[in-house]
């Protein structure tokens, strides 16, 4: 769990405050209380590897002109030992700070020194985290969507991972209420049509050719013995018929686009178990909720949502929320998760007010619930944009988008941008194999690296022990630029942790990447010069690392050979 902008950034704040120390000793500043001051990266790195402002933030206390403060903290500042090797003072005050080859050379012993665990953190501090994602309806085929909700959910469970969350995946599969009503509806038309052709699909069902498929299969089996059964009882047997394969289908597609899942969670289990009466009579009990036209409404007002929601309808039967509340409640109270994570598309947006009102007033912190919210997808090909109908029956289907696309372009194009932006996923990119093609661009960087260690290896040259003094040969501008961004992994981790944001990490694997190729192009690994050729592929090592860690970390190969 090396974290060496931290130390250096940590190091930094004690030898300013140190210097500062000593000039009131002195006599050169007042003991006067300061404001709090930034350690800082800086846009341009020539400026400077880090950046203060302690000069500005202490000048209003110390009654100094900020340069005269930053001049003063300069003169005491003793980087003999650090990290830093020198100190300039630019415009008004700013205090740059320049890192030491010794640091660079730390980076790179440090990342072959932890190896895969290279990135880890403690940032999560071991909290329990349930993230649900996809949690498609079992009536049909996933769609585009849900390839990318899978991306994004199981890429940021992976982050959470790696920043020290304790972490679990969860499919809730909808297998009670209105939409299971309306899949047995849609099997009884199509079972009853290949019997009777008059018959017609009702406007509010399901069209897709699986449900025709369905009805076949199980007509195959009964023949026409369900016909003049009654209504109830036919849509039973077709519904006890289809929907186990259709969980059964969702898992097999899904394990193809490499997600597993801890827990596969029916929400028949909360029907069955008498959980989601027990959320109403809760509700009951706390004096939250009052009858109005022969139905139970809960008095989410009171807890910041924007109107009152029915639990209970006038007929006894409760709304699609009161499971909702009752599997909410078993996350966060039943098994005591900390935090309870939903990945969720753009048309979700007022379920979270609900959701987080209704748990506040079952007295959980709604601060452990969090919802990503992800916005649709376009299909391009051949620079046209296409949408399909869900309802026509003609959606483009996990399965099929599979067939069309290597399941690593997918899982990497799907984690690009960040959850609430739009997408528009370039079919005939994602299959191409040039440097245009982002996955194929980090893949080939890894694939390259592997390349020269062959090489070298083929010639009887391999990284093995690298004194300080070699690695500090590492000097030349994209070296530590390499270098310095590979450093800042740790922090990358925590920030898309903090954030609930994978894409981030996807997109810091282009740009190491991006530098590797820049450091390859301006610097000859194989030279004359035994000691930087040994540096230099002890670089190469520790790029190949980083770039193995995330790709590994998000379920994509990491080929050798390209």
């Amino acid at each position: 769990m090396t974290d060496l902008i931290k130390d250096a950034q940590s190091q930094l704040r004690e030898l300013i405050l140190n210097a500062l120390g000593r000039l009131v000793c002195q006599g050169k500043i007042s003991d006067a209380p300061l404001s709090a001051f930034n350690i800082e990266i800086p846009a341009d790195r020539n400026h400077g590897d880090f950046s203060s402002n302690v000069a500005m933030a202490s000048a209003r206390a110390l009654k100094m002109a900020p340069r005269a403060i930053a001049e003063l903290i300069a003169s005491e500042i003793d980087l003999k030992y650090t990290y830093f090797e020198k100190c300039e003072i630019a415009g008004p005050g700013f205090m740059n700070f320049f890192l030491s080859p010794q640091w660079f050379s730390d980076v790179v012993s440090s990342i072959e020194a932890d190896g895969e665990g290279y990135g880890r953190t403690d940032y999560g501090q071991n909290k329990r985290v349930l993230v649900e994602f996809v949690s498609a309806n079992p009536t049909g085929p996933m769609h585009i969507g849900n390839a990318r909700g899978g991306a994004i959910g199981d890429c940021l469970s992976a982050v959470l991972d790696f920043a020290g969350y304790y972490v679990e995946r969860e499919f809730y599969i909808n297998d009670a209420g209105n939409q299971i009503e309306k899949f047995g509806n849609s099997l009884e038309c199509r079972y009853l049509q290949l019997f009777d052709d008059s018959i017609e699909m009702p406007e509010d069902c399901y069209l897709g050719s699986d449900i025709t498929d369905h009805a076949k299969a199980f007509a195959e089996i009964n023949g026409d013995s369900y016909v003049n059964a009654d209504s109830a009882s036919r849509k039973k047997a077709l519904v006890d018929f289809a929907l186990p394969k259709n969980i059964a289908k969702l898992k097999t597609d899904l394990l193809k686009y490499r997600i597993e899942y801890d827990t596969w969670f029916k929400e028949s289990t909360l029907h069955n178990e008498g959980k989601v009466s027990e959320i109403v009579e809760l509700f009951k009990s706390k004096g939250l909720t009052y009858e109005q036209d022969g139905a139970v409404w809960f008095k989410s007002t009171l807890f910041g949502d924007d109107k009152d929601r029915v639990l209970m309808r006038s007929n006894g039967l409760p709304t699609y929320v009161v499971p909702d509340i009752a599997y909410h409640y078993n996350k966060l109270v039943t098994r005591n998760f900390d935090i309870a994570i939903n990945v969720l598309g753009a048309d979700h947006h007022g379920y979270i007010g609900r959701m987080k009102a209704a748990i506040s007033a079952l007295d959980i912190d709604p601060s452990r619930l969090d919802v990503v919210i992800m916005q649709m997808v376009n299909l391009v090909r051949d620079g046209e944009t296409y949408k399909l109908s869900k309802r026509s029956g003609k959606a483009v289907t996990l399965e099929t988008l599979l067939d069309e696309i290597p399941v690593d372009a997918a899982r990497f194009f799907f984690n690009l941008r960040e959850a609430n932006s739009h997408f528009n996923l370039d079919l005939d990119l994602a299959v191409e194999q040039s440097s245009q093609n982002p996955v194929y661009y980090v893949q080939y960087a890894h694939a390259r690296i592997c390349s020269i260690i062959r090489n070298l290896e083929a010639e009887g040259i391999s990284a093995g022990a690298l004194t300080n003094d070699m690695l500090a040969r590492l000097s030349a501008p994209q070296e530590r630029a390499l270098i310095f961004r590979l450093a800042q992994f740790p922090d990358e981790i925590n920030c898309a942790a903090k954030d609930y944001d994978p894409s981030a990490i996807t997109r810091y694997s282009i740009e190491i990447a991006t530098l590797f190729h820049k450091f390859y192009d301006a610097c000859r690994v194989k030279g004359d010069d035994t000691e930087l050729t040994l540096a230099r592929l002890a670089l190469c090592k520790a790029v190949k690392t980083v770039i193995c860690n995330i790709l590994t970390m998000f379920k994509i190969d990491c080929p050798e050979r390209m």
